[in-house]
């Protein structure tokens, strides 16, 4: 049996012989642009919906746009990043804009690059990279290609816009409150940092840092401890691990990311300890997980969908001004206090 033949795809000849219009006329409807009426835009736009026209990327991109925008993801399997990019989606849902994804693969750098450049080969109108790891050089190479936002770090450029946190206040926030709970013994979870040359803008290594000024301003330099794994479930059961056979073991434990502090549940739950009777956890993020009952894992709230609408709207200004200076937003994070933090010895 001969496999059924393929539809022939709608071409704008075919929408201008149904509206009975010229082609020049669907072109102008399709564009947006001055010289056609309210009733001649309104027939177009039917002969459009009864023949299911859509225009090619491509050949609109050789008009000027493509009204496609790139979104580069380092792990799809981080709770986390969902958040951002149902504030980008969001902000972006009146517009003719849609998003493409593309994995850029966790702390990989050359996988990241080939991402970033597939989108440009492929002629999207702006990028938005999450927790990029390429060097600033490169990420500029990248912005001065096309409208580029970057979210997470901290590093400022004139080439990029910029979205981050303030992690150093929201480590200050977690660990406050375990002091407060009475903890002394409160170790940190930090995702390692490859390149020394980018901890000064790195959201892991700021959180980490974060939390060792905090520590000391509590008086707690003494008892500073920190594990250095990966921002991975894998990465927070590893940690977790590492502090149990600690001599004094924390009576709490700061992960660095919600997936992190998951991991530290599982490690915790094997070796038949509670949370919190015995141990404390807190994570960064507040993703949805964090709020399911049986977890109730108290984070810091950085405002994942107010993030990403925040990238929206500074990609789609820097797309309708590419010459226009950068801008750099830094959104101040909340504590979210839930059950998986208690007051020290019970």
């Amino acid at each position: 049996m001969e496999p059924p033949a393929q539809a022939r795809r709608v071409t704008i000849v075919d929408v201008a012989q149904h509206a009975q219009v010229s082609t020049t006329t669907v072109s102008k409807v399709l564009r947006n642009a001055y010289g056609t009426s309210a009733a001649t835009r309104e027939k177009v736009q039917r002969s459009i919906a009864a023949l299911g026209y859509r225009p090619y990327a491509a050949a609109r991109g050789m008009r000027g746009r493509t009204y496609t925008v790139g979104v580069m993801l380092p792990d799809i399997r981080n709770p986390f990043f969902p958040d951002i990019l149902d504030g980008l989606t969001e902000a972006l849902r009146e517009t003719d804009y849609q998003v493409l994804l593309g994995p850029g693969g966790c702390n990989d750098e050359p996988a990241e690059a080939r991402v970033t450049e597939a989108m440009i080969d492929r002629g999207m109108d702006g990028m938005v990279l999450i927790a990029p790891v390429s060097s600033r050089p490169h990420l500029e190479r990248v912005a001065r290609t096309v409208p580029t936002v970057v979210v997470g770090p901290h590093g400022n450029s004139a080439a990029y816009d910029t979205v981050s946190d303030d992690d150093t206040l929201g480590a200050a926030l977690v660990v406050g409150h375990l002091v407060g709970l009475g903890h002394r013994r409160i170790a940190h979870i930090e995702h390692a940092e490859s390149d020394p040359t980018r901890l000064a803008d790195m959201p892991n290594a700021i959180r980490a840092e974060g939390y060792r000024r905090a520590m000391r301003e509590h008086g707690l330099a003494e008892e500073i401890d920190i594990v250095s794994t990966t921002y991975t479930q894998e990465g927070g059961y590893l940690g977790a691990r590492q502090l149990l056979e600690r001599a004094r073991r924390p009576t709490a434990v700061f992960a660095g990311a919600d997936i992190v502090a998951l991991g530290v549940l599982e490690a915790l739950d094997e070796a038949g300890l509670s949370v919190p009777g015995d141990i404390s956890v807190a994570g960064y993020d507040n993703t949805s997980l964090a709020a399911l009952r049986p977890i109730s894992l108290t984070s810091v709230d950085q405002a994942g969908r107010q993030i990403g609408a925040e990238a929206a709207r500074l990609l789609l200004g820097r797309i309708a001004d590419p010459g226009r200076g950068a801008a750099h937003v830094r959104l101040s994070p909340t504590l979210v206090a839930r059950r998986s933090t208690a007051a020290a010895g019970g």
